[in-house]
């Protein structure tokens, strides 16, 4: 059989057309927008931390070969380990990646297929234990790599270095369901000594089976000894354990000798109620919360039995008095100084200073220095003066007096109501140098979560004026938290901070002074 040139050309055309039909399409490269961020949160030694996020939008599926990440610091890691958090499509996050050991650049071989949607990567790192809490990491994404899409990473959110931290005390450790309200000293002898409720039940206040533990360290926070419990009411009265709780400790270190006074409210009967609500007029354990202290001159190692202070302090009318938690301190003339507070007979609660002049063995109290306020942090300015950096129930801002007669009248502050904004929480408040060995304290230091609208962004700023002005601070912890917080000088170098973070119940740092200030 022959063909004609137009049966050949006609022939040639379809052979071409049937080849176009069955073979596979090459797709255009896709331009995929990677976005990076990384929280800001404290980084606990030795437990896995979610601090890096990568996020993508695939129109298609594709696979995703590579990362590439560049690690400043990675000598304080162990490992780290990378996830997918549940995807757009409702499918469930896979482990892309586990116990990578990690050096200065990380190179890791993915090799695995992603539907169309969205997808967030998590990158979790694990610090050594034996790291320096001294030390950061600083993580950022250099490449990805997809099969049939070219990529666009975006600046990285944050690029702040991570600070470590440890996990001084959180749920589960020894038994316990919580632990809360930190307080924060550093002796004559270089020691830090940690206070904080140890609320054996649940993270409810007082009235519960709560006491008050201890920790020390003697390397200014890196170690720290096994916990102590330094006041516990037993079963005073006949009353359980869960009747006769004692918490919201606040910590002062008298330089003069290095006795250690530790305050704290213990609340007799009351069983199921509030000590804030049950708490009512009178002096005795069965009418009000009582004011109870202990003491150590061995530098933390051992305590006294607790001394109950209440009857030299307490009006009968007021129907609760006693600390502010945190810490107090010792004046340059020696006299010993806690914040306190007290409702009064209309149930309107105040901040006020309570203090001693013969070392501890006789205490009082001011008046009141401002309606609806209750928990205060007091330090001494240049002058000798006290200021008080008080809660304020109004919400919004800290309120800030100052007396120069230990209590008995009040000035309002100029930076009072507007300086430091507040959610309504504890927050703590200190002199550089601390505990007026100088007769010039260069510097306070605040810490609270900077907010107002919920107890996040855990904060720490810094004033060269005494108050009047205040940087906008360093952020410790963006995540949500229980937000009390206790600030202590370990040497001319470093602060330390105990605090309620969302990764820990008492979650404690190392901050240099020169990230604070200019």
């Amino acid at each position: 059989m022959t063909f004609n040139k137009l049966q050949v050309f006609l022939m040639g055309s379809i052979l071409i057309m049937m080849d176009s039909c069955t073979s596979r399409p090459t797709r255009t490269a896709d331009e995929i927008q990677v976005t990076v961020d990384q929280h800001t949160f404290p980084v606990i030694k030795g437990q896995s931390n979610d601090v890096f996020y990568i996020e993508f939008t695939l129109e298609e599926g594709d696979v995703l070969e590579e990362l590439s990440l560049a690690v400043d610091g990675a000598e304080v890691l162990q490992s780290l380990t990378i996830h997918e958090l549940e995807n757009s499509a409702g499918g469930k996050g896979q482990p892309i990646a586990t116990e990578v050991k990690v050096g200065k650049k990380v190179l890791i071989d993915v090799d695995r297929s992603f539907p169309p949607g969205s997808h967030k990567l998590v990158l979790d790192i694990r610090p050594k234990e034996s790291a320096s809490l001294k030390e950061t990491v600083q993580i950022g994404l250099k490449k990805i790599t997809f099969t049939n899409s070219k990529v666009s990473i975006s600046k990285q959110r944050n690029s702040m270095p991570l600070r470590l931290a440890t996990s001084l005390r959180t749920a589960g450790d020894d038994g316990i369901a919580a632990y809360r309200i930190p307080g924060l000293a550093t002796t004559t002898e270089g020691s830090l000594i940690a206070v904080y409720d140890v609320r054996h039940n649940s993270s409810v206040d007082l009235q519960e089976d709560i006491d008050v533990g201890m920790s020390r360290s003697t390397d200014g926070g890196e170690n720290w000894e096994p916990m102590k419990i330094i006041m516990d009411m037993e079963e005073w009265g006949g009353r359980p354990q869960k009747e006769n709780g004692i918490g919201d400790p606040a910590i002062l270190v008298d330089p003069s000798d290095n006795t250690i006074y530790v305050v704290a409210l213990w609340l007799h009967g009351k069983p199921g109620k509030r000590a804030w609500f049950s708490s009512g007029k009178g002096i005795s354990p069965d009418e009000t919360g009582q004011l109870v202290m202990v003491k150590s001159k061995d530098d933390g190692k051992t305590w006294s039995a607790p001394i109950n202070i209440t009857a030299q302090l307490k009006k009968k009318e007021w129907k609760l008095m006693f600390n502010g938690p945190g810490k107090g301190i010792t004046m340059r003339g020696g006299t010993l100084v806690f914040a306190g507070q007290f409702k009064d007979e209309n149930d309107m609660p105040h901040s006020t200073v309570i203090y001693s002049q013969d070392k501890g063995e006789t205490w009082h109290i001011g008046t009141g220095a401002k309606s609806n306020t209750t928990e205060a942090q007091v330090v001494e300015l240049n002058d000798g003066s006290l200021m008080l950096n008080m809660r304020d129930n109004r919400g919004g801002a800290r309120s800030v007096a100052v007396t120069k007669d230990f209590g008995k009248t009040w000035q309002v502050h100029p930076s009072s109501r507007s300086a430091l904004v507040e959610p309504v929480c504890m927050a703590s408040l200190i002199t550089y140098p601390e505990n007026r060995q100088s007769m010039d304290a260069s510097y306070l230091f605040f810490s609270n979560p900077a907010v107002t609208d919920g107890r996040y962004n855990m904060t720490i700023k810094s004033s060269q004026d005494e108050g009047m002005s205040w940087s906008s601070g360093l952020l410790m912890d963006e995540g949500k938290g229980w937000g009390y917080s206790c600030l202590t000088v370990i040497d001319e170098d470093y602060l330390g901070i105990l605090y309620e973070s969302s990764q820990a119940h008492m979650t404690y740092q190392i901050i240099p002074i020169t990230d604070l200030v200019p």
